[in-house]
């Protein structure tokens, strides 16, 4: 090869070579990039598409069912709602043989829109009362959650029984302004 020839040859590669580099930094890298957020944000954006038609097509059961959550929940009046669940559990006791040994209920206001009850029961009898008592406190229509239950024996034939649990109660305050 000629000294010109490989002259030309020379600058024709390193001109190649600079088009590449900054084909590639410049170029297709931030394009990668950008391709790769811009289809993230599609998929976002498709999800959300989804979760909004299921939104819409269950409207009548979500608001049937919020309606259901509005009429059942405990009054928004701290003394009425600690009332309620208090007869609740006294009826519920009643009906199963439990002794009720102690409660102590303490309101919580979380949210602006919401307060929660929160009651440490104790109770005792045999194991069959004890549980149809946490069968009757979860199938009940109010809203109530158990949170932690301990149950203990008293004596080694195991018909003397503790239990202890803490109930949660929700309140739900509705907004009257629009």
């Amino acid at each position: 090869m000629k000294i010109e020839n490989r002259q030309q040859f020379l600058v024709i590669l390193t001109i190649v070579a600079a088009g590449l580099y900054v084909g590639v930094n410049f170029i297709l890298t931030p394009l990668g990039g950008w391709w790769s957020a811009r289809s993230k944000e599609i998929t976002t954006l498709r999800a959300q598409v989804k979760d909004g038609n299921y939104l819409i097509n269950h409207e009548t059961s979500i608001r049937g069912h919020w309606g259901d959550m509005l009429t059942n929940s405990l009054p928004s009046d701290t003394s009425l709602a600690e009332q309620q669940v208090l007869r609740s559990i006294d009826d519920w006791s009643g009906s199963t043989g439990v002794e009720v040994t102690s409660m102590s209920p303490q309101w919580k206001a979380d949210s602006t829109n919401y307060l929660t009850l929160t009651c440490h029961v104790e109770t005792s009898g045999d194991i069959n009362s004890l549980t149809r008592f946490i069968y009757d406190l979860e199938r009940g229509p109010m809203p109530l959650r158990l949170d932690s239950v301990e149950i203990g024996a008293h004596d080694a034939s195991a018909q003397a029984m503790t239990l202890s649990m803490d109930i949660n109660g929700l309140a739900l305050i509705q907004n009257t302004t629009k």
